[in-house]
């Protein structure tokens, strides 16, 4: 009887093990592979994408970047849009606002920049002659020719806004459009333009050659959301690849955040600039001095887009009416996040 009551009980101690929480847990199934476009710009603050092609992140997520590469912003927004890449990166502008509001859909789903109180990324700047007759602030604009690339651009933008701060307006100034960034600071040296607002490694390199002279740093005077990533209207309605890319996003901008912006460790940092350097393909020098300010986990400044959509609107840069509900889409990272 003896050896019977401890057979049984044997027999109970191995069916409760089998069932106890040390059992190995299940491995999550392989995710389907999938090949998801994005559009790029070769710039610095694209550095948790690069991250996240180059260590790996898409590819654990079973994403496959087929990277397709623009010259300028526009475009971007425009093959976003029109579902020609699925992912967009890059400028927000009133030429992306005016597509939504004239019916174009896409969505700004995360950060990939911004300009942040105690962050260099951007910086008015005027020409050393100016500066030594004292000008040496927003008020002291008036009447001056300011140099900008395009006409609803984040540079007038920058201006426009920074400008209210101090009761003046964009009448109170001359705008000059000059197409591209070269020919702006080409336009501050031969003093053509008398300001202008540049980003790093071009503020440096300004003040270095001795022509200009940074005056405000632009996230000192407001915040603002300069840049975002996209989805297109068709990659939207996949929310289950849609929320893996947010996913290996989130994890890029942990490692760009604490690396670049928090600067935990200078091991890491200098893989990061690495690995932007390789992908921008510009020296590690001045990869370093243009890292802009990303949120830790890519959450976007919503608010911020609300006030650009007023702004572009209020200053007739815009037609049609659009709010920003209608283009934010915070869903795909809270749950990429809540995974």
């Amino acid at each position: 009887m003896k050896k019977l009551l401890a057979m049984l009980l044997a027999s109970a101690l191995l069916l409760v093990a089998g069932c106890g929480g040390d059992a190995p847990a299940k491995k999550e199934a392989p995710k389907e592979k999938t090949k998801v476009s994005l559009g790029m710009l070769r710039l610095t603050s694209s550095a948790p994408l690069f991250l996240a092609i180059d260590k790996g992140y898409f590819a654990e997520e079973g994403i496959e970047i087929e990277a397709q590469w623009f010259d300028a912003a526009h475009p971007i927004a425009v093959a976003t849009a029109s579902n020609k890449v699925d992912v967009g990166a890059t400028g927000i502008t009133a030429s992306l606002y005016n597509m939504a509001a004239n019916g174009q859909q896409l969505g700004i789903v995360a950060d990939k920049g911004r300009e942040e109180k105690g962050f260099i990324s951007s910086a008015l700047l005027v020409t050393a002659d100016n500066f030594n007759k004292g000008v040496k602030g927003l008020k002291d604009l008036k009447g001056k020719r300011i140099g900008l690339t395009q006409k609803g651009s984040t540079f007038h933008y920058m201006i426009g806004r920074m400008l209210e701060t101090q009761g003046l307006k964009l009448d109170d100034i001359e705008i000059v459009p000059l197409g591209k960034l070269g020919a702006v600071m080409a336009a501050l040296e031969s003093k053509q333009i008398d300001a202008c607002i540049l980003n790093e490694p071009n503020i440096t390199k300004v003040e270095k050659a001795g022509y200009g002279k940074a005056i405000v740093q632009v996230g000192d005077v407001i915040p603002y959301q300069t840049s975002a990533i996209f989805y297109s209207p068709e990659f939207m309605k996949k929310e289950d690849v849609a929320v893996r890319f947010m996913r290996a996003y989130n994890k890029a901008c942990h490692v760009y955040y604490d690396a670049c912006i928090a600067k935990k460790d200078a091991k890491q940092l200098d893989e990061v600039v690495a690995i932007a350097s390789k992908y921008v393909k510009a020296p590690a020098e001045d990869i370093k001095l243009g890292l802009p300010y990303i949120d830790r986990d890519g959450k976007l400044l919503a608010s911020d887009i609300d006030t650009q959509i007023k702004w572009y609107s209020a200053n007739k840069m815009m037609s049609g009416k659009l709010e920003a509900k209608q283009v934010v889409n915070n869903s795909f990272l809270e749950k990429a996040m809540a995974k």
